[in-house]
């Protein structure tokens, strides 16, 4: 793993998150974006050589609103970049991590991605992900 890509939030609202956000880290949101197998709404804002993702759900039922409904709005994921996220996933399943997909999707962000079931990293969700060349 080579760094913290981003760190994803899970909001109720990008109107209402997207202004607040802005004031809070002092620059504008540069992109939002629809990833509909995942049934979010994201915004990115960028500080420095750090990222931040705001997800709202598109539907009820998504993941980040079942999220909401168990733990409230907050810290969801934390993103970590890899240089090869098919060899990444090969070596953290063999040290007995459980990966929630056995292929990398696409993610947001013109990413790869797969996330480590949290119940095997301390309560944390993980992502790796990796930019698609």
């Amino acid at each position: 793993m080579q760094k913290v890509e981003h760190i994803g939030i899970a909001v109720k609202s990008l109107a209402e998150s997207i202004p607040l956000y802005e004031k809070l880290l002092n620059t504008p949101c540069y992109k939002t974006e629809l990833v509909e197998t995942e049934k979010v709404n994201t915004a990115f804002f960028k500080t420095g050589d750090n990222k931040i993702e705001l997800l709202e759900s598109t539907e009820p039922g998504g993941v980040i609103a079942r999220f909401i409904e168990k733990k409230g709005e907050g810290i969801h994921h934390i993103a970590f970049e890899v240089t090869d996220i098919q060899l990444e996933m090969e070596r953290l399943k063999k040290q007995g991590f459980v990966l929630l997909s056995e292929k990398p999707k696409t993610g947001a962000d013109n990413k790869l991605v797969c996330f480590l079931h949290p119940k095997h990293t301390n309560g944390v969700l993980i992502e790796l992900c990796m930019e698609i060349k």
